[in-house]
C-alpha cells in the first residue's frame, strides 16, 4: 500500500500570493517520501475575516445558510492557487471543495460536525499519479447544503480526512515552530516541547494556545492519528509530535458527532 501523508496550511502560511510558491516547494519536498499526498489549505490571510466584515456591511444580521455560501469562496481561492503554483513546477495536483472531497457535515450552519467523509475522487486522484488538494473548514451537509464547521474548523477537516484515507499522520504548517509553555511571539524564552500527548495538547490548548483547536485533537486521539505541528518557514525543524500508545483505535474511522457530548460548551 503507498505510503500517504496529509499536510494542512493555514492562512498565515498562504497569507499572500508569493507566499504559495513557498508551499509548493515544501509538498515538493515531501513528495521525495509520500507518493500520494492530500492537502488542506486554509483561506488567505484575513480573508474569512473580510468576508464576514462584508457581509456585516449589507445585512448586519446575515442568514447563516448564506453567510456559509459566502465565507466558503475564501479556501476555494486557496486550493485553486496552490493547485497553479504547483502547476507551474511541473507537478499536476486537483482541488476540490469541502463537498467535491466527500466531507459530509451535520446540518448547523457556520457550525457543522463532520458525521462522515467519503473520499472517492480523492482515491481516484491518487491511482492517477496526482496530488489532492482540499478546502478545509467547509463540507457538505446531509442534506445537501454547503456548511462550514466553525472555529477550528481547518484543522478538523485535516484529522478527519486523515482518518478517511488511512494516513498515519498529519503535518501542520504553522507561523511558530510548534507548541510552547508560553506565546514564542511574546516570550523570547519560550520552551517548545519536541513531543506530547493528546491529553497535555488538549489541555494546553484548551487554557488558549491557539496552534491547534481542541476539537481536532480530540478527533485525532480518536482514530490514533499522529499530529505534528512545524514551521513552514523552516522546514527542517522537527516541530512537536502530538501522539499516544494508539491501541484501541477504531477499526472505522471516528467523526466529529461522537466528541458532541464532550465538546458541548466550547
Amino acid at each position: 500500500m503507498e505510503k500517504v501523508l496529509v499536510m494542512k496550511f493555514g492562512g498565515a502560511s498562504v497569507a499572500a500570493p508569493e507566499s504559495f510558491e513557498r508551499v509548493a516547494e515544501i509538498i515538493m519536498e515531501r513528495r521525495t517520501q509520500y507518493h500520494n499526498i492530500a492537502v488542506v489549505v486554509s483561506a488567505m490571510g484575513d480573508t474569512t475575516d473580510e468576508l464576514i466584515s462584508l457581509a456585516r456591511k449589507v445585512n448586519p444580521n446575515p442568514p447563516k445558510r448564506e453567510m456559509d455560501m459566502l465565507i466558503t469562496v475564501g479556501e476555494r481561492i486557496s486550493i485553486a492557487l496552490l493547485a497553479m503554483a504547483l502547476a507551474k513546477n511541473g507537478v499536476v495536483a486537483k482541488s476540490f471543495t469541502g463537498s467535491q472531497s466527500g466531507i459530509v457535515t451535520s446540518h448547523e450552519h457556520t457550525g457543522a460536525k463532520i458525521v462522515n467523509v467519503k473520499p472517492h475522487r480523492l482515491h481516484k486522484t491518487f491511482a492517477d499519479g496526482h496530488l489532492a488538494i482540499v478546502a478545509g473548514f467547509q463540507g457538505v451537509s446531509t442534506e445537501g447544503e454547503i456548511t462550514t464547521l466553525g472555529r477550528g474548523g481547518s484543522d478538523t477537516t485535516a484529522v478527519a480526512l486523515a482518518a478517511a484515507i488511512g494516513a498515519p499522520s498529519v503535518e501542520f504548517y504553522k507561523d511558530v515552530a510548534g507548541i510552547f509553555d508560553a506565546d514564542p511571539k511574546r516570550h523570547s524564552q519560550a520552551v517548545k516541547f519536541s513531543s506530547m500527548t493528546y491529553e497535555d495538547a488538549y489541555k494546553l490548548v484548551s487554557r488558549g494556545a491557539e496552534v491547534l483547536h481542541p476539537r481536532c485533537i480530540k478527533l485525532a486521539e480518536k482514530n490514533g492519528v499522529i499530529l505534528q505541528v512545524k514551521s513552514f518557514i523552516n522546514g527542517d525543524d522537527p516541530g512537536t509530535v502530538i501522539q499516544g500508545d494508539n491501541r484501541g483505535v477504531p477499526a472505522v474511522p471516528v467523526y466529529e458527532l461522537e466528541e458532541e457530548a464532550l465538546l458541548a460548551g466550547r
